[in-house]
Protein backbone atom coordinates (compact mmCIF):
# COMPACT_ATOMS: atom_id res chain seq x y z
CA UNK A 1 0.00 0.00 0.00
CA UNK A 2 2.89 2.51 0.62
CA UNK A 3 5.10 1.31 -2.22
CA UNK A 4 1.36 2.24 -4.58
CA UNK A 5 1.36 5.58 -2.65
CA UNK A 6 4.74 6.64 -3.43
CA UNK A 7 4.08 5.68 -6.75
CA UNK A 8 1.51 8.21 -6.97
CA UNK A 9 2.77 10.39 -5.66
CA UNK A 10 5.71 10.51 -8.38
CA UNK A 11 3.60 10.29 -11.08
CA UNK A 12 1.22 13.34 -9.48
CA UNK A 13 4.36 15.09 -9.34
CA UNK A 14 5.38 14.33 -13.25
CA UNK A 15 1.76 15.48 -14.28
CA UNK A 16 2.16 18.82 -13.21
CA UNK A 17 5.91 19.34 -13.88
CA UNK A 18 6.67 20.69 -17.99
CA UNK A 19 9.02 18.22 -19.52
CA UNK A 20 7.88 14.80 -17.56
CA UNK A 21 5.43 12.49 -18.44
CA UNK A 22 3.37 10.68 -15.99
CA UNK A 23 2.32 8.10 -18.42
CA UNK A 24 6.10 7.15 -19.14
CA UNK A 25 6.93 7.29 -15.52
CA UNK A 26 3.57 4.92 -15.20
CA UNK A 27 5.16 2.87 -17.79
CA UNK A 28 8.78 2.81 -15.86
CA UNK A 29 6.92 1.99 -12.64
CA UNK A 30 5.57 -0.98 -14.19
CA UNK A 31 1.93 0.09 -13.40
CA UNK A 32 0.90 1.65 -16.60
CA UNK A 33 -0.71 -1.39 -18.09
CA UNK A 34 -2.73 -2.32 -15.10
CA UNK A 35 -3.90 1.02 -14.49
CA UNK A 36 -4.87 1.73 -18.33
CA UNK A 37 -6.81 -1.89 -18.04
CA UNK A 38 -8.32 -0.79 -15.20
CA UNK A 39 -9.76 2.86 -17.09
CA UNK A 40 -11.11 1.28 -20.21
CA UNK A 41 -13.25 -1.35 -18.12
CA UNK A 42 -13.95 1.01 -14.90
CA UNK A 43 -17.28 -0.18 -13.97
CA UNK A 44 -15.98 -4.76 -14.17
CA UNK A 45 -14.49 -5.47 -10.73
CA UNK A 46 -15.18 -1.75 -9.68
CA UNK A 47 -15.15 -2.27 -5.95
CA UNK A 48 -12.04 -4.05 -6.42
CA UNK A 49 -10.19 -1.78 -8.04
CA UNK A 50 -11.29 1.05 -6.15
CA UNK A 51 -9.56 -0.86 -3.35
CA UNK A 52 -6.59 -1.90 -5.43
CA UNK A 53 -6.10 1.71 -6.85
CA UNK A 54 -6.73 3.83 -4.04
CA UNK A 55 -3.48 4.10 -2.53
CA UNK A 56 -1.97 4.97 -6.06
CA UNK A 57 -5.06 7.76 -6.62
CA UNK A 58 -4.58 9.36 -2.68
CA UNK A 59 -0.61 9.42 -3.65
CA UNK A 60 -1.37 11.30 -7.07
CA UNK A 61 -3.63 13.33 -5.51
CA UNK A 62 -0.93 14.43 -2.94
CA UNK A 63 1.84 15.02 -5.58
CA UNK A 64 -0.37 17.09 -7.53
CA UNK A 65 -1.38 19.59 -4.41
CA UNK A 66 2.36 19.35 -2.98
CA UNK A 67 4.25 19.66 -5.76
CA UNK A 68 2.42 22.26 -7.49
CA UNK A 69 3.46 24.89 -4.58
CA UNK A 70 7.18 24.48 -5.35
CA UNK A 71 6.58 24.38 -9.17
CA UNK A 72 4.36 27.91 -8.95
CA UNK A 73 7.06 29.34 -6.83
CA UNK A 74 9.90 28.41 -9.25
CA UNK A 75 7.93 29.50 -12.46
CA UNK A 76 7.36 32.68 -10.65
CA UNK A 77 10.89 34.02 -9.29
CA UNK A 78 12.94 31.67 -12.31
CA UNK A 79 10.58 31.97 -15.06
CA UNK A 80 13.98 31.51 -17.75
CA UNK A 81 15.73 29.44 -15.91
CA UNK A 82 12.57 27.00 -15.42
CA UNK A 83 11.65 26.91 -19.05
CA UNK A 84 15.15 25.89 -19.93
CA UNK A 85 15.24 23.16 -17.62
CA UNK A 86 11.59 21.87 -18.65
CA UNK A 87 12.91 22.09 -22.44
CA UNK A 88 15.44 19.59 -21.83
CA UNK A 89 13.51 17.67 -19.94
CA UNK A 90 11.25 17.00 -22.68
CA UNK A 91 13.94 16.99 -25.31
CA UNK A 92 15.49 14.04 -23.66
CA UNK A 93 12.13 11.89 -24.01
CA UNK A 94 12.56 12.37 -27.70
CA UNK A 95 14.47 9.24 -28.36
CA UNK A 96 12.08 6.92 -26.28
CA UNK A 97 9.30 8.56 -27.98
CA UNK A 98 10.59 8.15 -31.67
CA UNK A 99 11.31 4.16 -30.23
CA UNK A 100 7.92 3.82 -28.92
CA UNK A 101 6.42 5.14 -32.12
CA UNK A 102 8.14 2.78 -35.09
CA UNK A 103 7.56 0.00 -32.69
CA UNK A 104 5.84 -1.40 -35.70
CA UNK A 105 8.96 0.04 -38.24
CA UNK A 106 9.03 3.53 -40.16
CA UNK A 107 7.35 4.52 -42.84
CA UNK A 108 7.90 7.61 -44.69
CA UNK A 109 3.99 8.08 -44.65
CA UNK A 110 4.30 8.81 -40.89
CA UNK A 111 6.17 12.26 -41.42
CA UNK A 112 2.53 13.44 -42.86
CA UNK A 113 1.24 13.61 -39.50
CA UNK A 114 4.31 14.78 -37.64
CA UNK A 115 4.49 17.99 -40.41
CA UNK A 116 0.65 18.78 -40.08
CA UNK A 117 0.72 18.70 -36.28
CA UNK A 118 4.12 20.26 -35.94
CA UNK A 119 3.07 23.23 -38.31
CA UNK A 120 -0.71 23.43 -36.34
CA UNK A 121 1.11 24.00 -32.53
CA UNK A 122 3.00 26.40 -34.28
CA UNK A 123 0.58 28.93 -36.23
CA UNK A 124 -1.68 27.90 -33.13
CA UNK A 125 0.84 29.36 -30.96
CA UNK A 126 1.41 32.74 -33.09
CA UNK A 127 -2.66 33.21 -33.77
CA UNK A 128 -4.46 32.39 -30.45
CA UNK A 129 -4.69 33.88 -27.09
CA UNK A 130 -6.67 31.35 -24.67
CA UNK A 131 -5.34 33.07 -21.21
CA UNK A 132 -8.35 32.83 -19.07
CA UNK A 133 -10.21 36.14 -17.45
CA UNK A 134 -8.99 37.64 -21.13
CA UNK A 135 -13.23 38.28 -21.57
CA UNK A 136 -15.53 38.66 -18.88
CA UNK A 137 -17.56 35.25 -19.60
CA UNK A 138 -17.47 33.50 -16.79
CA UNK A 139 -18.89 30.44 -18.60
CA UNK A 140 -15.92 30.49 -20.87
CA UNK A 141 -13.79 31.03 -18.24
CA UNK A 142 -14.97 27.59 -16.69
CA UNK A 143 -15.12 26.02 -20.17
CA UNK A 144 -11.78 26.80 -21.00
CA UNK A 145 -10.09 25.17 -17.28
CA UNK A 146 -12.07 22.44 -18.05
CA UNK A 147 -10.53 21.91 -21.66
CA UNK A 148 -7.16 22.40 -19.61
CA UNK A 149 -7.91 19.91 -16.88
CA UNK A 150 -8.66 17.07 -19.73
CA UNK A 151 -4.94 18.44 -21.47
CA UNK A 152 -3.74 17.18 -18.48
CA UNK A 153 -5.80 14.34 -18.44
CA UNK A 154 -4.91 13.46 -21.73
CA UNK A 155 -1.07 13.76 -21.07
CA UNK A 156 -1.51 11.17 -18.43
CA UNK A 157 -2.82 8.21 -20.47
CA UNK A 158 -0.47 8.72 -23.02
CA UNK A 159 3.13 7.95 -22.35
CA UNK A 160 5.86 10.56 -23.86
CA UNK A 161 3.45 13.26 -23.82
CA UNK A 162 3.86 16.66 -21.46
CA UNK A 163 0.54 17.65 -20.55
CA UNK A 164 1.93 20.53 -18.38
CA UNK A 165 4.28 21.40 -21.40
CA UNK A 166 1.28 22.27 -23.58
CA UNK A 167 0.06 24.15 -21.17
CA UNK A 168 3.00 26.38 -21.16
CA UNK A 169 3.11 26.26 -24.92
CA UNK A 170 -0.68 27.70 -24.35
CA UNK A 171 0.69 30.60 -21.89
CA UNK A 172 -1.74 29.37 -19.34
CA UNK A 173 0.59 26.56 -17.21
CA UNK A 174 1.63 29.07 -14.52
CA UNK A 175 -2.72 30.23 -13.81
CA UNK A 176 -3.77 26.22 -13.59
CA UNK A 177 -0.51 25.96 -11.41
CA UNK A 178 -1.32 28.66 -9.02
CA UNK A 179 -4.95 27.72 -8.88
CA UNK A 180 -4.19 24.65 -8.37
CA UNK A 181 -1.42 25.39 -5.46
CA UNK A 182 -4.00 28.28 -3.87
CA UNK A 183 -6.42 25.46 -3.56
CA UNK A 184 -8.51 27.93 -5.79
CA UNK A 185 -11.78 25.71 -6.16
CA UNK A 186 -12.61 27.93 -9.60
CA UNK A 187 -9.42 26.23 -10.68
CA UNK A 188 -9.69 22.83 -8.98
CA UNK A 189 -13.53 22.23 -9.55
CA UNK A 190 -13.67 22.49 -13.32
CA UNK A 191 -10.07 21.18 -14.08
CA UNK A 192 -10.82 18.03 -11.78
CA UNK A 193 -13.68 17.66 -14.33
CA UNK A 194 -11.88 18.20 -17.31
CA UNK A 195 -9.16 15.43 -16.19
CA UNK A 196 -11.55 13.11 -15.15
CA UNK A 197 -14.15 13.32 -18.57
CA UNK A 198 -10.84 13.35 -20.26
CA UNK A 199 -9.28 9.95 -18.84
CA UNK A 200 -12.43 8.04 -18.96
CA UNK A 201 -13.58 9.43 -22.12
CA UNK A 202 -10.38 9.37 -24.51
CA UNK A 203 -9.14 6.14 -22.89
CA UNK A 204 -11.07 3.58 -25.31
CA UNK A 205 -10.47 6.61 -28.14
CA UNK A 206 -6.75 6.49 -27.88
CA UNK A 207 -6.82 2.79 -27.42
CA UNK A 208 -8.48 1.92 -30.69
CA UNK A 209 -5.85 4.96 -32.36
CA UNK A 210 -2.63 2.92 -30.89
CA UNK A 211 -4.24 -0.28 -31.63
CA UNK A 212 -5.30 0.56 -35.57
CA UNK A 213 -3.13 3.47 -36.91
CA UNK A 214 -0.24 3.49 -34.17
CA UNK A 215 2.79 4.56 -35.90
CA UNK A 216 0.57 8.20 -37.15
CA UNK A 217 -1.02 8.38 -33.92
CA UNK A 218 2.38 8.46 -32.40
CA UNK A 219 4.00 10.66 -34.73
CA UNK A 220 1.08 13.19 -35.19
CA UNK A 221 1.72 13.61 -30.95
CA UNK A 222 5.64 13.77 -31.89
CA UNK A 223 4.72 16.47 -34.23
CA UNK A 224 2.69 18.51 -31.30
CA UNK A 225 5.25 17.93 -28.81
CA UNK A 226 8.18 19.28 -30.72
CA UNK A 227 5.87 22.17 -31.67
CA UNK A 228 5.20 23.07 -28.54
CA UNK A 229 8.76 23.50 -27.29
CA UNK A 230 9.32 25.40 -30.35
CA UNK A 231 6.46 27.59 -29.40
CA UNK A 232 8.02 28.46 -25.77
CA UNK A 233 11.79 28.60 -26.70
CA UNK A 234 12.45 31.79 -24.89
CA UNK A 235 15.49 32.06 -26.95
CA UNK A 236 19.09 32.38 -27.28
CA UNK A 237 21.46 34.91 -24.90
CA UNK A 238 25.00 35.44 -23.52
CA UNK A 239 26.07 36.19 -19.77
CA UNK A 240 26.41 33.75 -16.82
CA UNK A 241 22.40 33.81 -16.12
CA UNK A 242 22.00 31.84 -19.83
CA UNK A 243 25.02 30.16 -18.99
CA UNK A 244 23.23 28.81 -16.13
CA UNK A 245 20.07 28.11 -18.43
CA UNK A 246 22.68 26.14 -21.03
CA UNK A 247 23.24 23.76 -17.42
CA UNK A 248 19.75 23.49 -16.60
CA UNK A 249 19.26 22.14 -20.16
CA UNK A 250 21.68 20.00 -20.66
CA UNK A 251 21.11 18.30 -17.21
CA UNK A 252 17.98 18.07 -17.89
CA UNK A 253 17.79 16.31 -21.10
CA UNK A 254 20.35 13.94 -19.41
CA UNK A 255 18.16 13.07 -16.74
CA UNK A 256 15.18 12.39 -18.67
CA UNK A 257 17.14 10.47 -20.99
CA UNK A 258 18.12 8.25 -18.49
CA UNK A 259 14.52 8.00 -17.48
CA UNK A 260 12.88 7.29 -20.56
CA UNK A 261 15.65 4.35 -21.22
CA UNK A 262 14.21 2.79 -17.89
CA UNK A 263 11.36 1.71 -20.32
CA UNK A 264 11.36 -1.49 -21.76
CA UNK A 265 11.95 -1.47 -25.01
CA UNK A 266 10.29 -4.61 -26.44
CA UNK A 267 6.41 -3.58 -25.22
CA UNK A 268 4.31 -1.83 -26.87
CA UNK A 269 2.05 0.21 -24.73
CA UNK A 270 -1.77 -0.91 -25.23
CA UNK A 271 -5.06 -1.29 -23.53
CA UNK A 272 -6.79 -4.60 -23.15
CA UNK A 273 -10.23 -3.85 -23.65
CA UNK A 274 -12.89 -6.48 -22.76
Amino acid sequence: MLIDFMKGLAIGMAAIAPGVSGGTLAVVLGIYEKAANAIANPFRDFRKKVKEFSPLAAGGVVGVLGFSNIISYLFRTYELEVKYLFIGLMLGTFPSLRKQADKDGFRILYLIPFAITLAAAILFSMETDLIPGSSGDEASHFLLIVLYGAIIGFGTIIPGISASFILMYLNVYDIVIDGISRLNPYVLIPAGIGFVLSVLGFANLISLLLRKTYGYTYYAIFGLTAGSILAVFPGFGIGWRYLLCYLLLTGGFILSYYLSNLEKPDKKIQFRLR
